[in-house]
């Protein structure tokens, strides 16, 4: 259910962004300029803006429902207590490493830095 509520989630915020960025420009960036006091002579909503708030109630509604699921998953655990129940206990028991001898090769002490090339 989560995932399926993920997807829809994810897919309403890219048409929310294609919509958004489908909408003309009214210019005057955060509300400046043009004057008009309380009358801005804005028109009607148009059929793209009243998408854009559809998409945009949906997307709320799809955050609120996934955590509200969160929120029912976690419950009454700790992140702590998850994270303590999930490490291992530290014990003498851990393999050793092999000496140094083994993982290199045997050197000789006429034996050339760089290996004879192949002609």
């Amino acid at each position: 259910m989560e995932n399926v509520i993920l997807v829809i989630h994810l897919i309403l915020a890219l048409a929310l962004i294609g919509t958004v960025l489908l909408q003309r420009s009214e210019g005057g960036g955060l509300g400046m300029g043009g004057g008009g006091g309380t009358m801005t002579g804005r028109g009607q909503l148009s059929g793209l803006g009243k998408v854009t708030w559809g998409l945009a109630v949906a997307f709320i509604a799809t955050s609120i429902t996934l955590t509200i699921i969160a929120a029912e998953k976690s419950a009454g655990t700790s992140v702590l207590d998850r994270v303590t129940d999930t490490t291992p206990a530290a014990t003498g028991d851990a393999p050793a490493l092999p000496p140094a001898s083994d993982l290199l090769p045997p050197v000789d002490g006429n034996a050339p830095l760089t290996p004879p090339r192949a002609d």
